[in-house]
């Protein structure tokens, strides 16, 4: 008999219960987690991996691009993890460049201290709703699946997978044809001061010239002081949300990664060798949620203020061609505000969706997205989900007095 679908049905014993329980453990979910544990709430990350920050640690983009208002939890980071390159005030903002595995440590000792109970190697696979309320997530774990009871959820998985999986409405890529921005699998070359054999694994490929490079540009970083060269140069057109097109970033690129470092090799590195790839490839774009307000380029382009401001950043406009090309559309803008409604699903009670994936067009995404906006949605995500709790009300209707005064005593400052 053949089949296309199957049904589960099983009973699967609840692991642990929590007021708040994060999904995800890159910049929003680490950010989520603090704010609310220090809003006084019993907090469980969820982490399908084996180590916290995102793309920062995992995927190897070890470096904080500069933005405007570095301010709230991720400022603490800096100030804690780098605080050598810690702006004066809230308004400045820093571009630098650190070590991926430091970060992870520093990661886990400060979420340890801060009593959230994170949980590795739990990978997301269904939500279970009540009467259209988020009561429990179903995970799959070293000891197999388990359940997850909360208050409030919070998806920080970058993909939007807990509330499309609780029937939320979502879009992926741009409007015109669904095309998301190209994958791109990011790693590090060191200095050894002495010359190195460029090495061409078979089946790689030669370029000649930097117009031969997948971007058909240099793009990369080396600002730590110790010889490391951090590499931006891979592109592999395709969905990261999508199993067929993942399978084949993660061999393409590694393909363009042993390129491009013997390249590099030939064309003034030539006593550079790699040290280190990430262990996945990185992905700029896959789903948005269909928020309460989605996000727009002319709120970009107009430095729009929102009455219900949930973050502020200033990074440009940067679309990486979804078609694949050799180019990427960067845009300057002064600064915007995000709305706390882009976090906000239409139709699922006890959910936010915090991080790349909240309610934004795919030009303002592309703005949106890097980690430090993303702790910045993480944050006010984790308080606005304690405020719910305390207050009894649901999350749409959170008082966005009560939202900035406790973002204002967990050191976030708005820009006027």
């Amino acid at each position: 008999m053949v089949t296309n679908h199957y049904e589960l049905h099983r009973q699967i014993p609840v692991y642990d219960r929590a007021d708040l329980v994060v999904i995800g453990g890159g910049p929003s979910g680490v950010a989520a987690a603090i704010a609310g544990a220090r809003h006084g709430k019993k907090v469980i990350l969820l982490e399908h991996t084996a180590q916290l920050g995102g793309m920062g640690t995992l995927g190897n983009v070890s470096i904080f691009m500069k933005v405007g208002n570095c301010t709230g939890i991720y400022r603490e980071l800096i100030a804690e993890f780098a605080s050598a390159h810690l702006p004066n005030g809230h308004e400045e903002g820093l571009e630098h460049q650190f070590n991926p595995f430091r970060l992870r440590y520093y990661l886990n000792e400060k979420l340890e201290r801060e009593h959230v109970k994170v949980c590795y190697h739990t990978s997301f696979v269904s939500s279970v709703l009540i009467e259209n309320q988020m009561s429990a997530v179903m995970i799959n774990t070293r000891e197999g699946l388990r359940a997850v009871e909360g208050a409030v959820f919070l998806d920080c998985t970058g993909d939007a997978r807990v509330a499309i999986d609780a029937g939320a409405a979502y879009t992926s890529g741009r409007e015109s044809d669904g095309m998301t921005q190209p994958m791109t699998l990011m790693f590090m070359m060191q200095n050894t001061g002495v010359p190195v054999q460029a090495y061409l694994p078979e089946g790689c490929y030669y370029y000649e010239k930097p117009e031969d490079l997948p971007q058909g540009r240099h793009l990369y970083w080396e600002r730590m002081g110790d010889g490391t060269l951090l590499v931006n140069m891979s592109r592999v057109k395709g969905n990261g949300a999508k199993i067929d097109d993942v399978n084949f970033a993660e061999k393409e690129c590694l393909r363009q990664v042993f390129s491009i470092a013997h390249y590099l090799q030939r064309n003034g590195f030539e006593t550079y060798t790699i040290s280190h790839v990430a262990s996945q490839t990185g992905v700029r774009e896959t789903n948005q949620l269909v928020g309460s307000y989605t996000l727009t380029e002319e709120d970009l382009m107009a430095g729009r203020r929102f009455p219900d401001v949930a973050a502020q950043t200033n990074y440009e406009i940067d679309i990486h061609s979804p078609d694949g090309a050799k180019v990427t559309d960067e845009r300057h803008i002064d600064g915007y505000d995000i709305p706390y409604r882009c976090m906000v699903p239409a139709s699922v009670e006890g959910l936010l969706v915090a991080g790349r994936a909240i309610s934004a067009t795919h030009v303002a995404m592309s703005s949106m997205r890097i980690q430090a906006t993303c702790y910045a949605l993480g944050q006010a995500a984790g308080v606005a989900a304690s405020i719910a709790i305390d207050s009894h009300c649901k999350l749409r209707d959170v008082p966005m007095e009560k939202l900035h005064e406790a973002l204002k005593k967990q050191g976030v400052h708005f820009v006027q």
